[in-house]
């Protein structure tokens, strides 16, 4: 590259940084830029490449010089770009164009990197069953808004789910929401402000990231390990960061399928005992466990734990209905958040959740699944195996395997490679706050019944291993005289 080559590359960079930062807002309308120089030395680079930096950022407008002054932001403020808030990231590994993908699948595309269960593996009888009776209901139940808390009927029946697993919440303590994604919005709009440190399990499901940009919140991510957070790494965070938020599955994690152990549980929330921080335990996979886990909500008493759930992975994500469990005092404020960013609750997919949730083919289904499940698992860990990818544990419950792939291989460049013949891949990287999961694929054991899906994922990684050099030849060997 010639020495011009670079100052452009450079500058470029400068500006790169610039637009970003104001497209995350962290510089508005009317914010002053750092000096030419300072600039300088936070990007490393020299004072002429941040001043021709500045100078075409002012002939595009975004930025203009005040005389003496220094350079001011002057674009009116852009809308919320969140591919544009933190890092920029391969195509592959981005957690909005992986959900992209998966939702705007074809009939011809395999999934084993979605997190959803096929439409044959729900309850769809139950499901045509239970719309028919509501077209027989009133005409309210049709055609009205729900009442801001949510179906009466359904909270009741949330509450008696909750008990089983030892967290106390009465009705006046649920808030019915249209999903667990939904959930967790309103509690970072009731919760924290823009700058706030939340913290990640590393990996966690890649949608709390993309949630969290739209929030401009600054993530801190907590290593994983098989009985839960690293203890010693959260214990660091809550000094160094001062954390608002704490989101986690206890039971069957997303991605790696792991439990939440009780003594790492009781340790955690010793570690919380007095700091403000809120814990988010997403219990979204809750009916896929054969034995309960410990539940943070259970053991804390729904005072600093708020509990989340939906049930679109078990019964249907076209009817999507979830909940929050939390404190009196919060379900209020919560309350008048749920009216001004929705008004009031789907009436039809709460009335449909209750009637499917209350007949008995629910748990003949919940049942069945469970079976069908754990045979997926065992069947996609041996074809795994035999190419060549080792389960980082093997899970209890769930429909999800993290899985490591042989030493050298990239995920995203198998993923690139895969999605060219049909299959979608879900690289360990899009999980990963850290960007120290390269090496790992999350698998949907519920995706992965077609005997393609590894065909693909065998030549993906040959082709991305290369050629085998050949051995030179053995010399002969030498007689003693």
């Amino acid at each position: 590259m010639t020495r011009a080559g670079a100052g452009a590359s450079l500058t470029e960079t400068v500006m790169n940084t610039v637009r970003q930062q104001i497209a995350a807002r962290s510089l508005v309308p009317g914010a002053r830029l750092p000096s030419i120089r300072a600039f300088a030395r936070t990007m490393g680079v020299s004072t002429f490449t941040v001043a021709e930096a500045y100078d075409r950022l002012a002939a595009e407008g975004a930025i203009r010089a005040r005389p003496g002054s220094g350079f001011y932001v002057a674009a009116p403020l852009a809308p919320l770009a969140l591919a544009e808030i933190g890092p920029r990231l391969d195509r592959e590994i981005d957690p909005l164009w992986i959900a992209r993908q998966s939702l705007e699948a074809g009939e011809n595309l395999l999934m084993p990197g979605c997190g959803w269960l096929p439409a044959d593996w729900l309850p769809q009888d139950a499901i045509r069953r239970g719309l028919r009776a509501l077209a027989r209901g009133s005409d309210a139940a049709l055609a009205e808004y729900g009442t801001p808390l949510g179906l009466p009927g359904l909270r009741e029946l949330v509450a008696r789910r909750l008990a089983r697993y030892g967290v106390a919440a009465p009705p006046g303590q649920i808030l019915l929401v249209d999903s667990g994604s939904h959930a967790i919005d309103l509690l970072c709009r009731f919760l924290i402000e823009p700058g706030d440190t939340v913290l990640l399990d590393d990996p966690c499901h890649f949608n709390f990231h993309a949630l969290l940009r739209a929030h401009r919140a600054k993530v801190v991510g907590i290593p994983f390990t098989p009985a839960g957070p690293d203890l010693d790494s959260f214990a660091e965070a809550l000094s160094n960061h001062r954390p608002r938020l704490y989101i986690t599955n206890s039971a069957v994690h997303n991605p790696t399928g792991a439990c939440l152990s009780a003594p790492t549980a009781h340790r955690l929330l010793q570690l919380c005992h007095g700091r403000d921080l809120t814990i988010i335990e997403d219990d979204i996979f809750a009916d896929f466990e054969d034995e309960p886990t410990p539940r943070l909500a259970a053991l804390d008493g729904l005072d600093r734990v708020v509990q989340i759930g939906s049930f679109s992975k078990t019964l249907s994500a076209a009817a999507r209905c979830g909940y929050i469990a939390a404190r009196p005092d919060w379900i209020d404020g919560l309350t008048d958040l749920k009216i001004a960013t929705s008004l009031g609750s789907g009436h039809l997919a709460a009335g449909l959740t209750l009637t499917l949730l209350t007949g008995s083919a629910y748990r003949r289904h919940v049942e069945a699944l469970r079976l069908r499940l754990a045979r997926a698992r065992g069947e996609t860990m041996t074809r795994l195996r035999q190419i060549g990818l080792e389960p980082w544990i093997e899970p209890r419950a769930g429909m999800f395997l993290w899985c490591r792939l042989p030493q050298g291989l990239d995920a995203a460049d198998i993923a690139r490679r895969a999605l060219a013949s049909g299959v979608i891949l879900a690289p360990g990287n899009a999980f990963s706050q850290a960007q120290t999961a390269a090496g790992f694929l999350r698998f949907n054991v519920a995706q992965s019944g077609d005997p393609k899906v590894f065909a693909v994922l065998a030549e993906a990684m040959a082709d991305a291993a290369g050629p085998i050099p050949r051995r030179a030849p053995a010399p002969a060997p030498r007689h003693r005289p």
